[in-house]
């Protein structure tokens, strides 16, 4: 090949390059970010001695944000931790999240950390003034240690996650990586960030920023609000551009319908696309509701895999021996539009093929669900309960919804595995129906309780916000008189 057909084929490469990592750059709204150290950790048995591991070497500060902190024998070492740490002059501070917290971490847990020095924040405690506030969450699962180390994790902190050998239960299945390098002050950042918004800022300066590179992998930190949808853009973006391999690991997998039909698209299109998904559930009703989604994937192709253990609640990515995503954002639209997620997006050769080989071992203790040569899908194994109902449930909800209003309102076609959802679905209907005529006050009394709830928010709402127009345009008059004045005199 003549040198300068050579240069046109790299001159090629190099602006499809520079557009996907514009296109990228513009999805989830996070730079690329290079000369890092990555290192992939299995599990609560390779990620919890990391984490205390950097507490223990802590020397400025400890920064840790999680959704869920159990007050179980697992959230009390990392309690002890902490707060050693902050009796020996340590800046400890911690942000765990309200609904994360609720029938699993009491009072005094929370008290014993403050007591200890460590400064603790709860994200968006239920208010009564805000009926429909606890709906945004902080998913988030980060570690941040001198501005040296951080984690970015699906893991919280709890004994699920470790299991009990003695007794023969395995430890929930999850993954999260540590990332040394300039990285760290991107995670740094989006707790700062989280910090100010339950509370006062930080302290000027406190932070450490490392400039030094620490490796060779370049990674985005992907920190996601609600209603900004950026992981979603990238996950379609994925789709989309994926040209040989796609493999999905998903705790509570919802697709939206775009989402669904990008990975459909790219398994009709030869990519190969597989889903991994937990097998058991705590919540036996949403299990059919689950599995009624697998169809439409794999009549596209795509491959979808049951987990055998406990508990599945990893939530990754690798695509093309290159992308990577680990993080704690479920394929939802909670974790897409609703909540507020960590994510971490690496495009490393070395740190995918790590990724992969990973996969395929989870596959190893996997079933896969195939359709029979008369299209109905067999579901392998009996139910097997697990964890995680909160999740489960929204994601449940979700496909419920949506199967539920395309049914109503006609909206598109529905598929055959559909019709269990739909007629379920008629069945509670028709009873609601009969105990509303036959015990009207059943649905009359707590129908009328919300809404004189929701009736006395919103009118302490519109005086609140009536006082402070008023406020406004008084200091507006008084602006406006002072202005005269100072005319007046000149």
């Amino acid at each position: 090949m003549e040198s300068g057909a050579v240069a046109r084929i790299a001159t090629d490469e190099g602006g499809i390059r520079s557009l996907a990592d514009q296109a990228f750059t513009r999805a989830s709204g996070a730079e690329l970010v290079g000369g890092n150290n990555v290192r992939l950790l299995r599990d609560a048995a390779e990620n919890y001695p990391a984490w205390l591991a950097a507490i223990e070497s802590a020397e400025r500060y400890v920064y840790f944000e999680s959704y869920i902190i159990r007050d179980d024998i697992s959230g009390r070492q990392f309690a002890e931790a902490l707060a050693a740490k902050a009796r020996a002059g340590v800046a400890v501070r911690v942000v765990y999240d309200w609904l994360g917290a609720v029938g699993k971490t009491s009072g005094s847990f929370w008290s014993g950390l403050r007591a200890a020095g460590v400064e603790v924040r709860c994200f968006n405690p239920f208010r009564f003034w805000s009926p429909l506030g606890w709906v945004r969450r902080d998913h988030r699962k980060s570690l941040m240690v001198d501005g040296r180390i951080g984690f970015i994790t699906g893991l919280c902190v709890g004994d699920p996650w470790v299991g009990k050998p003695e007794r023969g239960i395995a430890p929930w299945r999850d993954t999260g990586i540590e990332v040394r390098g300039p990285a760290v002050a991107e995670v740094e950042r989006a707790f700062a960030r989280m910090w100010g918004l339950v509370g006062p800022p930080m302290p000027a300066g406190e932070r450490v920023i490392a400039r030094q590179a620490a490796g060779d992998v370049a990674m985005r930190i992907v920190a996601s609000e609600p209603s900004s949808g950026g992981l979603l853009r990238v996950d379609e973006l994925v789709a989309a551009a994926a040209r040989n391999t796609l493999w999905l690991t998903d705790a509570y997998f919802a697709g939206i319908p775009s989402y669904v039909q990008a990975i459909r698209a790219a398994a009709l299109d030869g990519v190969d696309v597989r889903l991994l998904v937990p097998g058991g559930t705590d919540i036996p009703i949403l299990r059919p509701i689950s599995q009624a989604g697998y169809r439409p994937l794999l009549e596209a192709g795509v491959r979808v895999f049951e987990w055998n253990g406990p508990m599945l609640h990893a939530k990754s990515a690798v695509a093309d021996g290159w992308w990577a995503r680990v993080g704690s954002s479920n394929l939802n639209l909670a974790s897409w539009i609703g909540n507020y997620e960590l994510d971490a997006i690496v495009e490393n050769g070395a740190f995918a093929r790590v990724m992969e080989e990973q996969y395929l071992t989870d596959l190893t203790n996997a079933t896969e669900v195939l359709l029979t040569a008369r299209s109905r899908v067999i579901h392998p194994g009996p139910l097997r309960r697990g964890g995680g109902s909160a999740g489960r449930a929204a994601a449940g909800a979700v496909r419920i919804g949506n199967t539920v209003t395309a049914a109503v309102a006609n909206r598109r076609v529905l598929a055959p595995a559909e019709a269990r959802i739909v007629g379920v679905i008629a069945v509670v209907f028709a009873v609601g129906a009969f105990v509303a005529f036959r015990w009207p006050k059943l649905f009359a009394w707590p129908l009328a309780v919300m809404l004189v709830w929701f009736a006395v928010v919103l009118a302490v709402r519109a005086y609140r916000l009536h006082v402070e127009r008023e406020a406004r345009l008084h200091r507006e008059r008084v602006d406006e008189r002072r202005g005269a004045v100072d005319d007046a005199r000149s």
